[in-house]
């Protein structure tokens, strides 16, 4: 299973590359949210992990921009925003 991480905080990006890939998992990480939306358009992922509070482009508009090239891939979103707002703000652009 091939998985991408768009993680913008360094020690965080690299902790869960680690326990996915000891896992057994396939894994791409993007440090910022252009690199990622570029790897997920071009790649072939199974599972994006998207954090929300990226510094360039923020995790809501990739899953709105991915959605509208009709990439359908499952997308978890992560977020230190934990109120039900949030996560109906996620449901609503098309995250899981």
């Amino acid at each position: 299973m091939k998985l991408l991480i768009v993680e913008d905080e360094k020690k965080t990006g690299e902790y869960l590359t680690k326990g996915l890939t000891e896992a057994g998992f396939v894994v791409d990480l993007a440090d910022n949210g252009l690199n990622g939306y570029h790897l997920a358009m071009t790649g072939d992922y199974d599972l994006i992990i998207l954090d929300i509070m990226l510094p360039d482009v923020n995790g809501w508009d990739i899953v709105r921009m991915l959605r509208s090239a009709n990439k359908g891939m499952p997308i978890l979103l992560l977020t230190a925003l934990g109120t039900i707002g949030t996560s109906r703000q996620g449901a609503g652009v098309g995250g899981r």
